[in-house]
């Protein structure tokens, strides 16, 4: 059994073998079945948490989504992320003719046929974002959405010598790289927090041998984390809102009505001028990135009409009227919801397939109205000043 990427550490009453893979290596899936064989360990860990072990288990779970619950609990956004993650690692798996994730899959499934203990080791993928999200501010976030999205349109193509250098590094952040170089913090919850969590579970798993499946990045940190304790209470914790985004958001709806009920009464003609330049802008700009997304033409006109209304009020939102129009009118059926994790490798697939479009009417069409917001707004500011 060859020995490379495999870390064997001794703590306590317990051997760990650490497996450092690439998330896209047949010979890494191979290595972890001759591991798990040969050592035959009480547990197997893998770097998965449960939302992803059952995104892998369950391939039918595509199926019992409900597209109008994923609007309404405003999910659109973190969905399309993920598939846009998805089609990026499935489409360099696709190249070299495995399944994304075949290693994890593996541990699995010889965790199984060895009655090893099967423990999900990794943080949940949705805290990871949280504590992302919330330590990168608005440019960050913006810069964040733009590579994910932009990720959709690579055709990149990688070699298998390219393949085996990814497996220094997560899949996440190894996607990521670019802007973790222009945004060093996001290291601490992508990479530094996981490793973390990640030593903790492999250290607490059942029995005195412990095979752990890992994405080679972390290896170095676990080596460096494992003999520390790790609060995974605190590694859990989802960080609290800012109220900034919330003053903000009210403030700006505040200061357009106020600003247009004035001119209204010192000036009526400019007054009646502000409102049609606030909902020819809101709902114009709205519409097009509805239409961006080839939205049916009632979830564009919609997304023209409540655009001007949901940016006075924070708690809603363009997208989500749209959204549901284009899903009314444009319902997916189950084949859509099948052919959902094929249509996301291409550009093509993921503005035919229902559900994903459905996704990019919500976010394309949000985001015009928030652009509208602020030019409609400057505008209202403008014939103001001008009317003082």
């Amino acid at each position: 059994m060859s020995e490379e990427n495999i870390t064997r550490i001794n703590i306590d009453d317990k051997e760990l073998i650490l497996i450092g893979t690439a998330h896209v290596s047949k010979h890494s899936a191979e290595q972890v079945k001759e591991v798990i064989e040969a050592e035959k360990p009480d547990s197997v860990c893998i770097e998965l948490d449960e939302q992803r072990y059952k995104s892998i288990v369950d391939g039918n779970k595509w199926k019992d989504m409900d597209i109008f619950k994923v609007i309404k609990e405003k999910k659109a956004t973190l969905l399309l992320m993920n598939l846009a993650i998805s089609s990026f690692q499935k489409r360099m798996a696709k190249q070299f003719g495995i399944n994304a994730g075949q290693e994890m899959i593996q541990g699995i499934e010889s965790a199984k046929e060895h009655d090893a203990g099967l423990v999900l080791a990794d943080r949940n993928i949705q805290t990871t974002f949280s504590r992302i999200w919330s330590g990168i501010g608005l440019k960050g976030k913006a810069m964040l959405l733009m590579q994910v999205i932009g990720s959709i349109f690579t055709k990149e193509t990688i070699s298998e010598e390219e393949l085996e250098k990814m497996k220094s590094q997560d899949m996440l952040n190894s996607m990521l790289q670019e802007f973790t170089d222009s945004f060093p913090k996001l290291k601490k919850p992508l990479i530094d927090e996981r490793d973390q969590y990640l030593s903790q579970k492999i250290k607490e798993a059942p029995g005195t041998k412990v095979v752990a499946v890992l994405g080679a990045a972390h290896v170095p940190g676990i080596k460096q984390e494992i003999n520390n304790e790790h609060d995974l209470e605190r590694l859990d914790e989802v960080p609290p809102k800012s109220k900034i985004p919330k003053i903000i958001g009210w403030s700006i709806p505040i200061l357009i009505l106020t600003v247009i009920a004035y001119t209204f009464y010192a000036n009526p003609s400019a007054g009646i001028q502000q409102t049609i330049s606030w909902v020819l802008w809101n709902g114009s700009v709205s519409a097009i990135g509805a239409a961006v997304a080839l939205a049916h033409p009632l979830a564009i006109l919609t997304a023209f009409v409540v655009a001007p209304l949901t940016s006075l009020n924070p708690l809603i939102a363009a997208g989500w009227f749209a959204g549901i129009v284009q899903a009314y009118i444009r319902k997916p059926n189950v084949a859509d919801f099948e052919a959902i994790s094929e249509d996301v490798f291409s550009v093509k697939g993921f503005w035919h397939n229902k559900v994903s479009r459905i996704l990019l009417v919500v976010v394309l069409a949000n985001l015009g109205s928030s652009l509208g917001t602020f030019i409609g707004g400057a505008d209202v500011i403008r014939l103001f000043i001008e009317n003082l």
